[in-house]
């Protein structure tokens, strides 16, 4: 490590890109994003290059704001009747796609269709839908058979997966069918010819973009301003690299720093560190549930008694608890359905051989478990690392499918048999905000194949799911929480690692004004 921090100066004359000249600089912003845009489709991945993409490029109905509350967006507004069954909504005048064609409630109507197959919280207003048209251009209604109580943080939220609203003709594909063109709604329009799969992304400001006039700046609610008439994503996998070019200044901003160069940008008067994403990040390994070992949950739980989150966070930040936690079940710590239901299977002291003899218990020992590992990323690949000394010591055979990260997340969609071609485990990363409720929290759904990869069922947690969805008031969504958080540990759809926070920084200079997510947009530069 100390070897790769001296080099950190002089590696930056190494980089093709030169630094920005005066004029540039006024209107290009130069960043490095967390991952390459491995795929245009929003609604194809959960990968957060993939969302923060898309929040440039299209727009949404509700925004969120800094307190995580729906806003209107391309919404003017709503109307709620029927004891809740009827849902009217109506959109802002002004807003135009990319192509210049106006923004029509038969976009957002083929827009929530698409996306309700795909999302969580879609698919509960999908078995909940009745009818849903388009009443003229600028209003549509929804008609239920049931009350749907989250429907604005449904369609508000920011990730996992957003409504973006594109034009009704590409929302008409089955959400199984990737987009491969853009005609956006956002502040930004992609450039497609500028495009280079590995190293560079570029975006532009789209000058017919309307922000909405209400609000302000928050996580992806209020005015979103494309403050430079070009955006270039630089795709900079390395993270000394892209250490050296921000202090070089041949790029701006680097999205999320690594833990171990945090110390060493911090000392830079020129570059600025900056918590955007104020909920912190939840590490989790999922199991794949379709095959052998992990399709048996008395294998999920023998590895209980062994896992200790504090060396997962401990291999990112060291000891300091300034910036991880440990203690985390399956809602995130602080959260209003967090709670102490079950924990003492990983607060208790730690027994490498309870979890050896519960594996043997079952027959598996010595069972293959190929783990998805994209070694392009910094924290999925040392957290895989943890995982596989800990699943070694407890008596499992760890075999690493190493790739890079877009390679991942195309096997990860597979269901084929690990020798095949699939795989029995994965590190995921999510931001809080995505796990904060067992409406939306994409991980706790246990709805067999129409899961989130790793496929869970448990009819028990899914009809839980259905009792917080129900309940009238906070104080019984907690209740429920407790008894979903019990259900959890016993059907274990994934063991959580941890939770973690996440910095960006950026060149003295340049003003961010949104929170929440690292999104640039509300950004400007000094005069």
């Amino acid at each position: 490590m100390p070897h790769r921090r001296s080099l950190l100066a002089g590696a930056a004359g190494l980089l093709a890109a030169p630094a920005l000249a005066q004029g540039d600089a006024a209107r290009t912003l130069r960043m490095v994003p967390q991952a390459d845009v491995t795929v245009l489709d929003p609604l194809a991945t959960t990968s957060y290059a993939v969302r923060n993409h898309a929040h440039l490029c299209w727009d949404t109905l509700y925004g969120l704001d800094t307190g995580f509350r729906p806003q209107p967006q391309l919404a003017e507004g709503h109307v709620v009747e029927d004891d809740g069954r009827r849902w009217t909504f109506t959109l802002r005048q002004g807003p135009r796609f990319h192509d210049g064609e106006p923004i029509r409630a038969a976009d957002a109507v083929a827009s929530i269709r698409r996306w309700m197959a795909r999302d969580t919280h879609g698919q509960t207003l999908a078995a909940r839908l009745e009818e849903i048209h388009a009443l003229d251009d600028r209003r549509f209604e929804l008609r239920l058979r049931r009350p749907f109580g989250v429907m604005l943080d449904a369609l508000g939220k920011s990730s996992s997966y957003p409504c973006f609203v594109m034009p009704e003709r590409f929302a008409a594909l089955p959400a199984t069918t990737p987009l491969t063109e853009i005609v956006g709604s956002g502040p930004y329009r992609f450039v497609a010819e500028e495009r280079r799969a590995g190293a560079q992304v570029v975006y532009r400001r789209h000058d017919g973009y309307v922000p909405t006039p209400v609000g302000a700046p928050g996580v992806t609610a209020g005015p979103k301003i494309a403050g430079f008439e070009r955006l270039e994503w630089r795709i900079i996998p390395d993270a000394a690299t892209a250490a050296a070019a921000l202090q070089a200044g041949e790029v701006d901003w680097w999205e999320r720093i690594t833990p171990d160069l945090r110390p060493l940008l911090a000392r830079r008067r020129d570059v600025v560190i900056d918590r955007i994403e104020t909920l912190g990040t939840v590490a989790m390994l999922r199991p794949n549930h379709l095959h052998p070992p992990f399709d048996d949950p008395a294998v999920r739980r023998a590895v209980l008694p062994a896992l200790a989150q504090a060396d997962f966070m401990a291999v990112l930040f060291g000891d300091n608890r300034d910036n991880w936690r440990d203690g985390v079940g399956c809602f995130p710590p602080g959260s209003t359905l967090a709670s102490d239901e079950g924990m003492a299977v990983l607060t208790s002291p730690r027994d490498i051989g309870r979890a050896r003899a519960a594996l043997a218990a079952t027959g598996k020992a010595g069972a293959r478990v190929v783990m998805l590992h994209p070694a392009d990323q910094q924290t999925n690949s040392a957290l895989t690392m943890v995982a596989d000394d800990l699943l070694k010591k407890i008596g499992f055979a760890p075999e690493d499918a190493t790739s890079d990260w877009g390679t991942m997340l195309q096997r990860r969609a597979r269901k084929d048999p690990p020798a095949q071609g699939g795989w029995n485990a994965v590190v995921v990363l999510f931001g809080a905000e995505d796990l904060l409720n067992p409406g939306g929290h994409p991980l706790l759904r246990a709805n067999g194949g129409d899961a989130w990869f790793g496929w869970p069922s448990s009819p028990a947690l899914e009809a839980l799911r259905d009792t917080w969805l129900e309940e009238p008031d906070p104080a019984a969504q907690e209740r429920t929480g407790r008894r979903i958080q019990a259900q959890f540990f016993a059907d274990l759809p994934y063991w959580p690692l941890g939770l973690y926070q996440v910095d960006s920084a950026y060149r003295r200079g340049l003003r961010v004004e949104r929170r929440g997510l690292a999104l640039p947009l509300n950004v400007r530069r000094d005069a």
